[in-house]
């Protein structure tokens, strides 16, 4: 094989790992999201979720394509949400803040998570070797999907977390007429989203959470940032 030929086989098999580190990344961060939110549901009178098989670890069910497709490009996105009957809860205003919370309080877990493997990875010289380097990228890769992820969900515009917590606040009658009308307000966060409205706030936040972080667990943020660079060509 040509010098030209093995630079090539060599760049599509790190384009193939790359590819799959984030498909991986992204399928585990939404299936724990997604079924947290089931969970809690359930915890709270529920049963919705769990009858119609949404109690499970299985990517397949929960995964919406274009939030998806978001995901594994942009770093955040959203899954196809669990269904919740609030009719079950003892306090329904209450109970869809809490398991609307459950979701991405499950993402900052697991960025937590992250975080902790990858450090010490890196304290223990992990990088040294291939394997250990791609399971640096990964753990990379994976923090700053579950930060984008849980930072995403809580802003209070429909169908997003962050939006059954403001409601949580209102009145009776608007909390009503806002749960009514919110498949209409969804074309308002495809256009904020479509239009790139969202990325500086976004960013900055999670930027600054990632910092939090690798402060938290003695992580150098440059490491980070060269990790990521492999993990996002």
């Amino acid at each position: 094989m040509s010098f030209l030929g093995r630079v090539g086989s060599v760049f599509d098999l790190q384009l193939i790992i790359i590819l799959l580190i984030r498909v991986s990344a992204s399928l585990v961060s939404i299936s724990i999201h997604e079924t947290c939110h089931g969970l809690a549901a359930y915890r709270l009178g529920d049963p919705t979720a769990k009858r119609m098989g949404r109690l499970s670890l299985n990517p397949l069910h929960h995964i919406d394509p274009m939030g998806l497709l978001l995901l594994i490009t942009a770093g955040f996105g959203w899954a196809k949400p669990v269904p919740v009957d609030p009719r079950y809860f003892k306090q329904p205003k209450q109970g869809m803040a809490v398991t609307a919370l459950a979701g991405p309080a499950s993402n900052f877990a697991l960025s937590l998570l992250a975080a902790l493997v990858l450090s010490l990875l890196y304290h223990l010289g992990a990088g040294e070797t291939e394997p250990g380097f791609w399971a640096m990228v990964f753990f990379a890769v994976f923090l700053m999907l579950n930060i984008g992820l849980g930072v995403f969900n809580l802003f209070p515009i429909p169908p997003l977390d962050g939006s059954k917590v403001l409601f949580s606040f209102l009145p009776d009658r608007v909390y009503g007429l806002l749960l009514y009308y919110e498949r209409y307000v969804m074309l308002l966060l495809f256009a904020l989203v479509f239009f790139g409205v969202l990325d500086t706030p976004l960013g900055f936040l999670v930027n600054a959470a990632a910092k939090g972080i690798c402060a938290l667990f003695r992580l150098p943020v440059g490491v980070l940032a060269a990790l990521l660079e492999y993990g996002y060509l």
